[in-house]
């Protein structure tokens, strides 16, 4: 099923890293971002998402007593630095509760939680794939089908080194020194990458993180290409490179 979605942080860093995670999660729709809960309360009591992402500590009115506010099929996952604010969040059946800085593993397993409730609910329990499926699946191919001109061409993943999106097409830039271009739609080729092989870096790049051969200011090299790390994956980036650093 497809789960609507809405952000509520008056951090703007906090807002674009969540609206990152959403974007790059199939099943999920962003219908609003909001810094401020009289900035939300109008549009999520009249047209209320599915879920909503939320800092506890938010201008006007706290988060625990704003989702009381919200029509009961509304189920809300908190976001916050501080985890001493957890048994009040449940209070309120709270689906989940993150604690800043989240990576997309957590926001992944969250988001999971709430697609099998909300798959319950709806008395679907056969017909739904969850990411990690879907991961696991993707993880055993070896290999990509991409059209160019009039062509269907296999490529490795093994090859890929990158991608790079323009605006009305991809290329792929390949070990070999070449590359391939096709009308494909940046969204649809990350979702159907590897995602413990390949990231998003940029709104118009993806990398494949071991062709990295080094980082620094802010940019990828891999062989002579410099692919930048744009402010909205940085974060993402950085904890990838913590939990990988010797």
């Amino acid at each position: 099923m497809n789960i609507t979605c809405a952000i509520i942080d008056d951090e703007p860093l906090a807002r674009t890293l969540l609206k990152g995670y959403v974007d790059r999660t199939p099943f999920l729709t962003l219908t609003g971002m909001y810094d401020s809960a009289m900035s939300a309360v109008c549009e999520l009591t009249s047209n209320p998402p599915n879920l909503v992402f939320m800092d506890i500590q938010i201008p006007d009115m706290d988060g625990v007593k704003f989702s009381r506010l919200l029509p009961s099929q509304t189920k809300v996952i908190f976001t916050t630095a501080f985890s001493e604010h957890a048994a009040q969040a449940f209070r309120v059946n709270a689906l989940d509760y993150l604690v800043k800085p989240i990576n997309y593993a957590e926001f992944l397993e969250s988001v999971n939680k709430a697609l099998a409730w909300f798959d319950r609910r709806q008395g679907n329990t056969s017909g739904t794939t969850s990411v990690e499926e879907k991961e696991e699946k993707k993880e055993k191919e070896d290999f990509v089908f991409i059209k160019s001109d009039y062509k269907v061409i296999q490529i490795m993943l093994d090859d890929i080194l990158f991608v790079e999106g323009y605006k009305d097409y991809l290329k792929f830039y390949l070990a070999n020194d070449t590359t391939i271009t096709s009308l494909l739609n940046m969204k649809n080729v990350e979702d159907s990458l590897p995602a413990s092989r390949f990231k998003r870096v940029h709104r118009s790049y993806i990398v494949q993180m071991s062709k990295i051969e080094y980082i620094n200011k802010g940019m990828i090299y891999i062989g002579t290409h410099s692919i930048p790390i744009s402010d909205g994956y940085k974060e993402e980036m950085n904890q990838y490179i913590n939990t990988h650093l010797l």
